[in-house]
């Protein structure tokens, strides 16, 4: 199971483990109480801790994209490495780190007043009262976290279609016999199981970032916040963090070899596919890709 697509998924698992276990119980109060209960050391830290875990989903997903087009088309296969794949997971967790200071540093309690009623409430603000900061930061995060990733992955999948679409016609029919089939299978299938990550990220932050954009850029959106608009920010806001709970169901449906092990380790059941996996390693064969 220790390939390099596994690697970047272990990296990936990491960021969602950690959003759960340190974000998801002290903001999910957040649309269950009247105001924000805990001080200003957990509006940081849930802030810096979501924004770190952001940065190391979409660009784990972003390098597991080009890591498929290289394994695809193979023009670095040099650098396919366990090695490098580590080290390249390493600089994404300090890149998003990095990306996520400004969030650890400018989270603040403040005092929102509330429209229609003479009260303020405290909430946890990400954004420093400089002028027009989070104008620019909602901007970038929605390029740097959304816009950019997707453009970068979609060229690399373009060009990984059009690549197997040719090779498909040159490779003559006898010759899709045997391991070049197989490995040719393989490689789809992680490729597809990517994609399928990529999407549900997309979707999942996609009206986040939506009403992020909307409510920092539209200079009458107080006056123009409605029900439509508050529903939108409430499914942004559980999506995104349903995003780090559904890919493991995701992994567990479109992987064979992941559901056995899931199965052996979650519910201590040996199908057939566990018993021909550990049969193989006994005699020393390896997988083409242990995704499969």
């Amino acid at each position: 199971m220790r390939s390099i697509p596994n690697t970047y998924i272990f990296s990936l698992a990491l960021a969602d483990l950690l959003v759960i276990v340190t974000c998801v119980p002290f903001t999910s109060v957040l649309y269950t109480v009247e105001k924000y209960p805990w001080d200003e050391v957990v509006c940081k830290l849930s802030e810096f801790v979501m924004d770190v875990s952001i940065g190391v989903s979409v660009f784990t997903l972003t390098a597991l994209s080009v890591e498929r087009y290289t394994a695809i088309v193979n023009p670095l296969k040099k650098f396919q490495t366990r090695p490098v794949t580590v080290l390249c997971a390493l600089i994404i967790w300090i890149i998003a780190v990095v990306f996520a200071l400004p969030s650890a540093i400018f989270s603040r309690i403040v005092n929102s007043p509330i429209e229609k009623e003479n009260v303020t409430i405290p909430t946890c603000d990400p954004y420093p009262a400089y002028e027009n900061y989070a104008k620019y930061a909602v901007v970038i995060r929605a390029v740097i976290y959304y816009i950019l990733p997707l453009i970068i992955i979609a060229i690399f999948y373009i060009l990984m279609a059009i690549h197997l679409h040719a090779s498909t016609k040159e490779i003559p029919g006898e010759s899709c016999r045997g391991q070049g089939i197989a490995q040719a299978k393989a490689r789809k299938h992680v490729a597809r199981m990517v994609l399928i990550f990529v999407l549900l990220f997309f979707i999942c932050f996609l009206p986040n970032h939506v009403y992020r954009l909307w409510y920092h850029l539209n200079p009458n959106s107080g006056a123009d916040y409605n029900a439509w608009w508050h529903y939108l920010k409430m499914i942004g806001f559980c999506l995104s963090f349903l995003n780090s709970c559904v890919n493991p169901i995701a992994l567990y449906c479109v992987s064979s070899v992941f559901r056995a092990y899931f199965n052996h380790y979650l519910f201590c059941f040996k199908d057939p596919e566990w018993r021909r996996q550990n049969y193989s390693m006994s005699r020393g064969e390896t997988r083409i890709d242990s995704t499969i």
